[in-house]
C-alpha cells in the first residue's frame, strides 16, 4: 500500500524559482511537473501532493496535471446524489413520493446532510423560475448544490460525425447555463459506452471548459461505461484534456478487478466523490465490495470531501435508512482517521 509519509516522496521534490510555485518530480521514466499556487501547508495538501507523485510513478501519462485545489468548505461534508431518488420523485406532492424541492429541507432536518449533487433526469423543469426556486430551497435549508450530472441520453460529444458532436456540445452548453443558475461549481458529462477517439474527446472537453470557466464552473469526469474496466482511464483523459478537468470517482462503477486500482489512481485528482453503495445489511454490511477500503483509499490520497452517497431502495423508507447508515459509517471512519 502507498505510504504518503515514505522518505522517498519528499526526496523527489525540487523547488523551482518561479511563481506560481512549481514542483519537479523525477522518476526514471518520466518527469512530472506540478504547478500549484502555493506550497502544500496542510496535512491534506501534503498527502495529495504525495499521492499525485506516487501516481506519476505508475501512470506515465500523468505528466503535467494541476493538483486539485482543496475545497475547505466541502472538507468532511456529506451529501447525496439525486440519482438515488429517481424511483421516488414526483413534480407534485403525492403520497409515497418526494418532490425535489422538498429534498434540501429533509436532508438538513432529518438526515443532517449538506451537499446536493444533481442529475439531469431528476430535474422536472428547466424553466428559470423552477431552477431559482430549487436554488433558493437549498440555500434556505443550509445546503449547497455542487454538481450537475449531465445524463442526457443519445449524446456523444466525441462522435466522428461532426453534426452529432455539435448536437451534444450544444445541449451540454445549455446544461452549463442551467448549472450556473443553480449555483453549481461543476458539471459532469456522461461518458460514451465505447472508448472514444481521444483527440476528439479532449477537444470536446476543451470546448466545454472554455464555455464553463467564465461562468464559474469546471468539468468533472466520472468512471462509467467504457472506463469501468480501465483503472488508468481517468488520469489518462485528464492528461489528454489538461487544466479545468477534475475527477469524481464513483466507488461502484468499476469491474471487480479494476475497482481499488482505479480509485487509487483517481482520488489524487478528485474534487468530489460518488460514494455508491448497493444492498446494505442491517448493520451496514456490504457484500458487493469493501466500502471501508474505498474510503481509506480516498482518505490516504488526501481527499477529504465531499462524499456524496448514491444508494437505491425500492421503498423510500428503506432509502432513508440506507443513507443514515452510510452517513454514520463515513462519520465514524473520518473520526478514526484524524
Amino acid at each position: 500500500m502507498f505510504n504518503p509519509n515514505a522518505n522517498g516522496v519528499g526526496a523527489m521534490a525540487e523547488r523551482l524559482p518561479r511563481t506560481p510555485m512549481a514542483l519537479r518530480l523525477s522518476h526514471p521514466h518520466i518527469t512530472l511537473k506540478l504547478m500549484v499556487t502555493n506550497m502544500p501547508t496542510t496535512r491534506r495538501e501534503l498527502l495529495q501532493t504525495a499521492a499525485v507523485s506516487a501516481l506519476a510513478a505508475t501512470v506515465p501519462w500523468v505528466a503535467a496535471q494541476e493538483i486539485a485545489k482543496p475545497r475547505k468548505d466541502l472538507a468532511r461534508q456529506l451529501g447525496v446524489t439525486t440519482g438515488s431518488f429517481v424511483k421516488h420523485l414526483s413534480k407534485t406532492r403525492a403520497e409515497g413520493k418526494l418532490r425535489l424541492l422538498d429534498l434540501p429541507k429533509i436532508m438538513r432536518d432529518d438526515l443532517d446532510l449538506k451537499v446536493l449533487d444533481l442529475m439531469t433526469a431528476t430535474i422536472p423543469s428547466w424553466e428559470a423560475d423552477y431552477l431559482d426556486e430549487l436554488k433558493g430551497k437549498a440555500a434556505e435549508a443550509g445546503c449547497v448544490i455542487t454538481n450537475l450530472k449531465l445524463n442526457q441520453k443519445d449524446l456523444d460529444m466525441a462522435s466522428p460525425d461532426a453534426d452529432t458532436r455539435k448536437r451534444a456540445l450544444d445541449e451540454y452548453r445549455r446544461s452549463i447555463d442551467a448549472a450556473q443558475r443553480l449555483g453549481c461549481r461543476w458539471v459532469r458529462p456522461l461518458p460514451s459506452t465505447k472508448r472514444p477517439d481521444f483527440k476528439l474527446y479532449a477537444a470536446a472537453y476543451r470546448e466545454l471548459i472554455e464555455y464553463a470557466q467564465p461562468r464559474g464552473i469546471e468539468l468533472l469526469i466520472e468512471n462509467n461505461a467504457w472506463m469501468q474496466d480501465d483503472p488508468d482511464a481517468i488520469p489518462q483523459v485528464i492528461q489528454a484534456v489538461g487544466a479545468g478537468l477534475h475527477a469524481q470517482p464513483d466507488t461502484g462503477n468499476w469491474t471487480a478487478k479494476s475497482r481499488y486500482d482505479g480509485l487509487a489512481k483517481a482520488f489524487p485528482l478528485a474534487v468530489s466523490c460518488d460514494f455508491k453503495a448497493k444492498e446494505l445489511g442491517p448493520n451496514g454490511e456490504h457484500s458487493a465490495y469493501d466500502l471501508h477500503r474505498c474510503f481509506a483509499i480516498g482518505w490516504q490520497s488526501g481527499f477529504r470531501g465531499p462524499w456524496c452517497f448514491e444508494h437505491a431502495h425500492e421503498e423510500l423508507s428503506g432509502l432513508w435508512r440506507g443513507l443514515i447508515t452510510l452517513r454514520d459509517l463515513l462519520r465514524k471512519w473520518m473520526a478514526e482517521s484524524r
